[in-house]
């Protein structure tokens, strides 16, 4: 079997004439071939986005000299951009409380091989949920967060982050709101999974407010995390129908299906490059 060598772009930028050209011209120009294209004009901002696999045995320069190649066209086009080698692993830490279910079907994925990464660390303010991630060879670290430490153990959260340099954060069922300063160091790089289709139901106690409301669908929203709670970009939602019978222990347990699943998606599709973030939208290539 021949395995593909795929370099990845993602790039957005004002939109203009003949931008795709230019960009597709670029690569063939350096031997590449283009695997897949995925590409999105907004409208209503005038704004471009595109996600391109390029077959690169074929690239007459290597990575780094392909890279700093582009640098002048990126420029010309104000882009914000990406360009990395597929194979390239990202480092992932995911963050939990006293709720396993999430984190235990992330690792079952990423041990399956469905999600293409390196989980680095567990980090939680329980200790509920250390043999979970031992049992999959992974560290555990547990900070607890209470009213009285709180600003010591996020400093003490931000410090470990800045030591390990991950590439994405996943906040799969972290009951803290993590403080502005992290989520701004790390923005576009932490996943949150919420038990509610947003815009409702924001913050604790979704289930239980979505049975007082009676309503007859509940869902889960994946987004990236900011400083205002459960409102930054949303990446995916899943949604399952509520009967009358349904009791609060039954939405909760149903909607935690739809957490596992916006999750995994969400974070498989960051993985892939297939989310580009442009103000509070997320303009999202699904495969």
């Amino acid at each position: 079997m021949t395995y593909l060598v795929t370099t990845l772009l993602k790039l957005s930028c004002p939109d203009r004439v003949g931008v795709l050209s230019r960009l597709s011209s670029f690569v063939a120009g350096h031997g590449g071939n283009l695997s897949e294209v995925n590409q999105f004009t907004d409208t209503s901002t005038n704004w471009f986005f595109v996600r391109m696999a390029i077959q690169s045995e074929t690239l007459r320069l290597p990575f780094n000299e392909f890279r700093k190649a582009f640098e002048p066209l990126a420029k010309q086009l104000n882009a914000a951009w990406t360009l990395r080698p597929a194979a390239t692993q990202m480092k992932v830490v995911v963050m939990v409380s006293k709720l396993g279910h999430c984190l235990a079907d992330l690792l079952w994925r990423w041990r399956s091989g469905e999600l293409v990464c390196d989980i680095v660390l567990v980090v939680s303010n329980h200790d509920e949920l250390r043999e979970t991630a031992k049992r999959d060879g992974v560290d555990f670290r547990c900070i607890p967060v209470e009213s009285h430490n709180h600003k010591e153990a996020f400093a003490s959260m931000h410090d470990l982050f800045r030591e390990i340099k991950p590439d994405l954060i996943v906040l799969a069922r972290y009951m803290r709101i993590l403080p502005e300063y992290i989520c701004a160091e790390f923005s576009g790089r932490l996943i949150n999974i919420h038990h509610s289709f947003l815009p409702s139901f924001v913050g604790a106690n979704a289930y239980a407010r979505a049975y007082e409301r009676g309503v007859k669908l509940i869902g889960a929203t994946c987004h990236y995390a900011t400083a205002e709670l459960d409102a930054g970009p949303i990446i995916d939602q899943e949604v399952i129908r509520v009967e009358h019978f349904h009791t609060p222990e039954d939405l909760v347990r149903l909607g935690r299906d739809c957490e596992r699943l916006a999750l995994a998606r969400s974070v498989r599709w960051h993985l892939a490059d297939r989310v580009l973030v442009h103000g509070n939208r997320a303009i999202v290539f699904r495969d």
